[in-house]
């Protein structure tokens, strides 16, 4: 890592771009502070998918670790959807709100996609074009080519080129470099895995391929590189939340390996990004598993209405925000009942009522919402 050199800028008239080196090629890994902290995020990210295994109905805790990473990755951005929010129906979404609303959907739409395209294609440009199609359909970026490589040149911050903190490489050179960086993803045996795809988030970010949605792209790779490789059997390592908390300096550490080829400081913070995701991530399952628990055993408590109860938690354990038709829907029982089982279940403290209106009332299992916070 100490031989790392990014890249150099190329004069391209008024404004210079960055150019960065390519990353197939052989590298050398000694350093010790690193290693420490790969072997660490290698145990706990071991811990994680352990724990994944032994519980019953992951997907239905999936779902809410995907809506999780697409409000916060859609809010480095800039996106102020939160979760109880992306949550609701669109028309339960205030008109202004909307725009942002459509983005985190597509997000989760796009991770959905991108999960299921593995089973058939591999990691590659072809994937990431994909996914990068799904994010931008029909939201604020759909004329920004969606699904295609840039064409022209974009910039990083400013008003304008003349100001921006970083120009990524002229559009010439990105099938190239995406090339490169297809080829380095499956080049076995170059480095360990998550060493990989911390460089591969770098070199991406730096290239910034797309005229828009960079950096979702780039984040939502992580979790697709790690589901290919095999290092997690689930999609339940999502790190948009340690990059959210830590904005500044994910976006420090990425330009200082430009500026000062000082790759080492990026990798640190990359690892204990996994390494604090993957601890946080076992906790999580732990708290689900003990509400999951307790809900139940409470339930039963409900009497004959106990299997219509249980059929609704089992819902709000996928989506935890429900209305009377919902579990009318869910229970096939009469509106009357459907409310006589809320009112079970606000009894129990399972759900909690959040619109305050007469009509038209939408409750929320908070507990279960506040794990994921």
């Amino acid at each position: 890592m100490q031989n790392f050199k990014s890249g150099k800028y190329i004069n391209q008239g008024y404004y210079k771009s960055f150019q960065p080196e390519l990353i197939n090629k052989e590298w050398l890994l000694g350093d010790m502070e690193i290693l420490n902290l790969l072997s660490k995020a290698d145990r706990h990210l071991g811990r994680l998918d352990m724990y994944s295994n032994h519980i019953p109905d992951i997907d239905l805790f999936i779902s809410m670790h995907i809506l999780k990473e697409a409000t916060q990755s859609s809010r480095i951005e800039g996106t102020q959807t939160n979760m109880e929010e992306a949550l609701l129906d669109k028309e339960d979404i205030s008109s202004e709100k909307r725009d942002d609303w459509d983005e985190v959907q597509n997000y989760i739409s796009a991770m959905h996609t991108a999960i299921a395209m593995l089973k058939e294609i591999p990691f590659s440009g072809r994937l990431i074009k994909e996914t990068h199609k799904v994010l931008l359909q029909g939201v604020r970026g759909e004329n920004k080519l969606p699904g295609e490589f840039r064409t022209s040149q974009n910039w990083i911050g400013g008003a304008s080129i003349n100001d921006a903190v970083f120009i990524p490489p002229t559009h010439s050179s990105i099938g190239d470099l995406m090339s490169d960086v297809e080829k380095f993803t499956h080049n076995e045996g170059l480095l360990p895995d998550l060493i990989k795809i911390g460089i591969i988030h770098y070199q991406f970010e730096t290239i910034h391929p797309f005229l828009d949605g960079n950096g979702r792209v780039g984040r939502l790779l992580i979790t697709l590189y790690l589901v290919d490789k095999e290092i997690l059997k689930q999609p339940i390592l999502y790190l948009s939340d340690f990059f959210e908390r830590n904005k500044t300096l994910y976006y420090d550490n990425l330009m200082r390996a430009r500026t000062h080829n000082d790759l080492k400081q990026w990798l640190k913070f990359f690892l204990v990004g996994v390494i604090e995701t993957a601890k946080k991530g076992v906790e999580t399952f732990d708290e689900i598993l003990k509400l999951k628990t307790n809900s139940e055993l409470n339930i039963q408590t409900l009497g004959s209405r106990a299997n219509n109860a249980q059929k609704i938690l089992h819902y709000l354990l996928k989506k935890p925000i429900i209305d009377v038709n919902k579990v009318i829907e869910i229970t096939s029982v009469s509106q009357r009942t459907a409310y006589s089982l809320i009112a079970d279940m606000e009894e129990l403290e399972i759900l909690e009522e959040v619109t305050g209106g007469k009509r038209g009332k939408i409750y929320v299992f908070k507990k279960y919402m506040n794990l994921f916070k």
